[in-house]
């Protein structure tokens, strides 16, 4: 059954539209710089919403299932972020507030808040990616701590990151599941390198990371030894209904709608039949929208999704491919990356839209959305053992 939303949600959807209007209209589009991002954490800050995914002990503005819904999808349609704060107030936090001491969230969870302390996940492996109970960074007790010792590959902004969470293994067990523990670890430790792993998207977010002998405190150690895989399964459902990126391909596609007006309107001629794999795109998006609203309906009546969420991790990934792929054919030749040789030469800008360099760098590494926070082969799996019951 779809939600409906009700008269005072409907109203928050004003004041959200009105906030972000106030601070960022179209005549000042938001932009991912620093100043932006700054004005926008400060604003969120002053509402009580920089952490609006949080209960209010915790000091977010307990919202419900739904406001959170309509602040992803306004936020989203309007260019600005729905939060700041990376990993750490993403993915972190809901473990933190679920399964963490109250002296663990009394030391973590202001940094994540004020946006001071940057997080990292250390999950993949070179043998455990979208098998992830194949993890073998090993994690020795000795003492009042833990001796860690692996590798961790495909790393998000580990080189700009203080700390990791991280999935390490404390005992070989029958049930690979089993004996996986949950760490937080100071990437400051000595024994830790890091090692950049360039994309073909001109960026540098990915990276390798090494552990040698690294001492871990057992007081880093979120909830119970051996439990790491239960407490990882619900960080992941988190994961993969953010990596779902619905609301980024709504606003891809609305804007690229505008950017093709734009190109008429100074005679240009779009490739023929483009319109209409917008149009395409834009009606598998409104039914996605409405299995997001199914789980969402769910949400609010006290249920889990659970494996819907794989649902629209699979067809989020694939639709957000496809309009980066659409913005690619709309920019036409004029689709090349701005390269950082050419920033060092001082190039002069490049012809064609502004705009096109840079949906080059989204389309790039958008290539990786089907395999970020588990393979599609790994979602339709899921798919079919939990939600088709096939299996």
């Amino acid at each position: 059954m779809e939600y409906r939303f009700t008269p005072a949600e409907e109203a928050f959807r004003q004041d959200v539209r009105s906030l972000v209007a106030r601070h960022f209209p179209p005549s000042r589009p938001y932009e991912d710089s620093p100043a932006h991002r700054r004005e926008w954490i400060d604003v969120l800050r002053a509402r009580g919403w920089a952490a609006y995914k949080w209960a209010p002990e915790f000091g977010g503005p307990g919202w419900s299932a739904a406001q959170r819904y309509i602040w992803e999808r306004e936020t989203a349609s309007n260019g600005v972020p729905a939060q700041l704060g990376g990993m750490g107030m993403m993915m972190l936090s809901p473990i933190l507030q679920g399964y963490g001491s109250t002296e663990q969230c009394a030391r973590h969870l202001p940094g994540i808040l004020n946006n001071e302390v940057e997080w990292c996940q250390g999950y993949s492996e070179p043998g455990a990616g979208s098998d992830l109970a194949a993890l073998r960074t090993l994690a020795e007790r000795d003492g009042d701590a833990y001796i860690v010792n692996g590798e961790k590959v495909w790393t998000s902004w580990a080189h700009i990151a203080h700390w990791m969470f991280c999935l390490v293994r404390t005992q070989d067990t029958d049930r690979r599941q089993d004996g996986i523990s949950f760490l937080l670890i100071d990437l400051s430790s000595p024994g830790i390198t890091i090692r950049p792993i360039p994309t073909i998207d001109g960026m540098h977010h990915l990276n390798q990371v090494l552990f040698e002998n690294v001492r871990v405190p057992i007081e880093n150690r979120i909830g119970e030894e051996g439990l790491g895989w239960t407490y990882a399964k619900g960080l992941l459902t988190h994961e993969r209904t953010g990596l779902a990126n619905i609301s980024l391909s709504i606003f891809l596609t609305r804007r690229l709608r505008g950017e093709l007006a734009k190109q008429a309107e100074l005679g240009a001629n779009p490739e023929e039949g483009l319109s209409l794999r917008i149009s395409e795109l834009e009606m598998e998006l409104s039914a996605l929208e409405a299995t997001e609203l199914r789980a969402l309906s769910e949400l609010e009546a006290g249920e889990v999704p659970g494996a819907y969420t794989s649902i629209l991790k699979l067809k989020g990934s694939q639709l957000v491919q496809r309009a980066t792929t659409l913005f690619l054919e709309a920019a036409g030749f004029w689709a090349i990356p701005f390269t950082r040789e050419a920033q060092a030469w001082n190039a002069p800008a490049l012809p064609g839209p502004d705009w096109a360099a840079r949906e080059v760098s989204r389309y790039f590494s958008g290539r990786a959305a089907s395999i970020a926070g588990g393979t599609d082969e790994i979602q339709r799996e899921i798919i079919t053992k939990h939600v088709l019951r096939l299996r």
